[in-house]
């Protein structure tokens, strides 16, 4: 089969590798289409935390069955997506319901090999039932999933005002999950396209870049001088992270889901006065991929509007400096296999 490894920053190479076997408790997967994630693009650029080189990438996975383990509710054939974090089941985390961030988590495409390649085989409690989705759809699950557990953990409800920074796909799906609660949203990027297609296909009115106008001055204008309740980060940019308090209302969260390698520095008494709660959001539960699916099929999530580009697996070598190199256009791109 076709692998793509990610041999260090800015290099990937093809090989060709063997099939891989199911161990016990796995199942084989044939890939059919993988998101590309903001992740994948920072550990080609060499900017990722946790991780090391060589490794193949890749986690937003749709795939169908490839083998069937005895005893297993899927069939050969049936469409599935994975939950991509690998947890220990031992550790604090775990023991209180909290896999997402174990002790000893491994995330496929991250700590280990992913999905960059034709087949994979994975643990069978990670598979999720595709429940009628199509491939394209299913692609995107674990990316809204990541937006629909940060939001969770916001407890957003119609009385707030949530300020997302970034409308990058993770920012894009935080604004997807958002539109289903009724808050009120504001969204702040410094790419014109990214906040035209918040405004024409999620619908979402107060825009900021903050390249061009006074971030602060709108902020406090669009809340009446209340200011954002509710923060939502998704850029990963530390001078996105540490000038974000004063957009910050008094009582107010924020939640933090973007991932840097620097020191977030907060002015004590700015916090302190405002009893804020700062948060940390990582990865995903399996009652997020749950709500996503649902969604999805109510239509209250559409994961087809944020399909930008559609490339094909053995021409992602090529083609990802470009998607990487900050392409105006891009908002969500994804692999094909067949």
């Amino acid at each position: 089969m076709k692998t793509l490894i990610c041999k260090k920053p800015g290099e990937f190479g093809y090989e060709e590798r063997a099939i891989p076997v199911p161990g016990p408790d796995e199942i084989l997967l044939r890939m059919k289409m993988l998101g590309i994630c903001g992740t994948d693009y920072h550990a080609f650029d060499g900017t990722q935390p946790f991780f090391e080189y060589p490794r193949i990438l890749g986690h937003e996975i749709s795939a169908e069955v490839a083998n069937v383990p005895e005893g297993s509710k899927f069939n050969v054939g049936d469409l599935v997506t994975v939950s991509p974090y690998f947890s220990c089941g031992k550790c604090i985390a775990c023991r209180r319901g909290k896999t997402n961030c174990c002790t000893a988590i491994k995330v496929f495409g991250v700590h280990i090999d992913g999905a960059m390649q034709e087949y994979i085989s994975v643990p069978l409690s990670a598979v999720v039932p595709g429940n009628g989705l199509t491939a394209e759809e299913l692609a995107l699950v674990e990316p809204l999933a990541i937006g629909a557990h940060g939001v969770g953990l916001a407890q957003i409800t119609e009385n707030d005002t949530v300020l997302v920074l970034g409308a990058g796909p993770i920012g894009l799906g935080v604004i997807s999950v958002l539109s289903s609660k009724g808050a009120k949203i504001i969204v702040s990027d410094v790419n014109e396209n990214r906040l035209s297609f918040c405004m024409d296909k999620l619908g979402v009115s107060h825009l900021i870049n903050p390249l061009k106008t006074d971030s602060l001055a709108e902020v406090r204008k669009i809340t009446g001088g209340d200011m954002a309740t509710v923060i939502i980060d998704c850029t990963g940019n530390l001078n996105a992270i540490n000038g974000a308090l004063p957009f910050l209302a008094h009582g107010g969260k924020f939640i933090m889901i973007g991932l840097q390698k620097g020191t977030i520095e907060i002015i004590h008494p700015e916090f302190h006065k405002r009893e804020a709660m700062l948060m940390s959001s990582r990865n995903a539960l399996p009652e997020d991929f749950n709500e996503v699916i649902r969604s999805i099929k109510e239509g209250l999530i559409r994961p087809m509007d944020l399909i930008s580009h559609r490339i094909a697996f053995g021409e992602v070598k090529e083609s990802f400096y470009g998607l990487s190199n900050t392409d105006q256009s891009l908002i969500k791109a994804l692999i094909i296999f067949d």
